[in-house]
């Protein structure tokens, strides 16, 4: 069911529904094209992205950037080093955490997996976010997102 609004005003539960089935559904999509071309999940993916985007990184990084739990980020990173597609190495810093990098292996499993994500997303959201009502959705999330994040409302606690 799509939100409604009436004068002026958003159905602010409808909305939300909306917000999270259409995140599902996406996310779903993504999941079964990547899983299929090249083995991962949309998950997995994006950690690849953002290690490649941010090498060095901490599981602490990546935990803040999803806003997810450490314990669960953990996992997620044991499975893709166990792929040999990420490296743990230890941190000069804090001999405590190790920073992560990718492999050769992993660098080309992202871009290939990139275009694929690229591909699907693009697919998937056509004729959907064209023109102004389409911006105006994008910006509007954009900037809920950056509300959300900047009073660091949603984390995970524990």
């Amino acid at each position: 069911m799509a939100s409604k609004s009436s004068g002026g005003r958003v159905d602010l539960p409808s909305f939300f529904a909306d917000l999270v089935r259409c995140e599902t559904r996406l996310y779903n999509a993504l999941n079964d094209r990547l899983r299929e071309r090249h083995g991962i999940v949309t998950s997995q993916f994006e950690f690849l992205c953002f290690l490649r985007d941010h090498p060095g990184s901490r599981v602490a990084d990546l935990a803040a950037e999803f806003a997810i739990g450490i314990g669960a980020t953990s996992k997620g990173i044991d499975r893709l080093e166990k792929q040999t597609w990420v490296i743990r190495r230890t941190n000069p810093s804090d001999r405590r955490s190790s920073l992560l990098d990718l492999t050769d292996d992993g660098l080309r499993l992202v871009g290939a997996a990139e275009a694929t994500f690229n591909e699907t997303l693009t697919e998937l959201t056509a004729g959907t976010l064209d023109g102004p009502s389409g911006l105006a959705a994008v910006q509007g999330l954009s900037a809920l997102r950056s509300v959300l994040e900047r009073d660091r409302i949603g984390l995970p606690t524990g």
